[in-house]
């Protein structure tokens, strides 16, 4: 028997590991920053390879960060989440050609599809850190995708939207996190 062997002390063992999340959705919404950035002034399909390549950063740089911070940014073996993780992971993989095959009709929807994929990933996130603020997060990027493609918001304005969106929750996030790890 592997010695996580609860709900609670799976996920206890991921939030301690990885600052619930928070340094992630942080160095995410940076990511897609720049990606807005290279929006406004380069063009739409730098700023999906910004994207593309940096969400490819998001992990290794999280885990960076997070040790900056004193956070190990590895959870104990034999975690059932860290498995879960892993599974979202590779969803959110798969869903990538779709997104970027939607590049090809209208750049922004290659954001808007991203922010919904995301989102959608996030929900899980709630399972695997034990808290709900989670699900708030994935159901504001799926409405903002929605909003963003009913307005026909342009390439610039869908990712500063996932930027803003995640910058706000990971400070959010990591604020919460030190004022219950104390």
């Amino acid at each position: 028997m592997n010695n996580i062997d609860t709900i609670d002390k799976a996920q206890t063992d991921m939030s301690k590991s990885y600052a619930n999340g928070s340094i992630g959705i942080l160095v995410s919404g940076t990511i897609w920053l720049i990606s807005a950035i290279v929006a406004s002034q380069l063009s739409p399909k730098h700023a999906i390879w910004t994207l593309l390549i940096g969400g490819m950063l998001i992990s290794p740089l999280s885990i960076v960060v997070g040790k900056l911070f004193g956070m190990s940014g590895k959870h104990q073996k034999g975690n059932p989440l860290g498995t879960l993780a892993m599974e979202s992971t590779i969803f959110m993989l798969m869903c990538l050609p779709l997104a970027y095959k939607l590049s090809f009709e209208h750049s922004e929807w290659f954001f808007q599809g991203m922010l919904m994929i995301i989102g959608g990933r996030y929900l899980t996130f709630a399972s695997i850190y034990g808290t709900k603020l989670y699900w708030i997060l994935g159901a504001i990027l799926g409405l903002a995708a929605y909003t963003l493609f009913s307005f026909k918001a342009q390439t610039f304005i869908s990712a500063l939207t996932g930027s803003l969106i995640e910058i706000f929750f990971g400070v959010f996030m990591i604020i919460i996190f030190r004022k219950t790890k104390n």
